[in-house]
């Protein structure tokens, strides 16, 4: 961040539950940010299960998201299936509220223990979960195939609500 990025107004954000009208944005954002991207009709599909909680993150005046969680919610659990952000949106902070948003949106629907995996060379990420509160509960050796053919790690966590 440069010195002058300090006083410059940061645009607004709201946040909005996706339905499956924005698959195509969802796939567009989620393509950029994984190896292996999910397609369009795999975000129908998720976003028409009543067991999907999937919260958008929408920057200034935009309709499409810049970024988005999807979890699936059984019981008293949730796992988040994934969080992704626009190239837009990356790097500036705005993964933090919006998943404090989805938290509060999964404890209204009677949630008390969030579930994740991450790719364990994921720093951004790693610390992101743990200034969270996530805590690392288990390991999958090589359960992500990386674009170059090799594998990496897997990370499960857990946060109590």
């Amino acid at each position: 961040m440069s010195f002058l990025d300090r006083f410059r107004a940061r645009p607004s954000i709201r946040f909005a539950t996706l339905g499956t009208d924005q698959a195509p944005r969802l796939a567009a954002i989620h393509a950029s940010a994984f190896a292996r991207a999910w397609d369009v009709p795999e975000f129908e599909r998720l976003l028409g299960e009543r067991s999907i909680a999937a919260e958008g993150l929408f920057l200034g005046s935009a309709h499409a998201p810049s970024g988005f969680v999807l979890s699936r919610v059984v019981l008293d659990e949730a796992e988040i299936l994934t969080v992704a952000m626009g190239p837009e949106a990356r790097g500036k902070g705005h993964a933090r509220p919006l998943l404090a948003r989805h938290f509060e949106d999964l404890e209204r629907r009677g949630v008390r223990h969030v579930h994740l995996e991450v790719e364990d060379g994921n720093v951004a990420a790693l610390a992101l979960y743990r200034r969270l509160g996530f805590r690392e509960i288990g390991r999958r050796e090589g359960y992500y195939l990386k674009a170059d053919g090799s594998r990496a790690t897997a990370l499960t966590m857990s946060l109590s609500l």
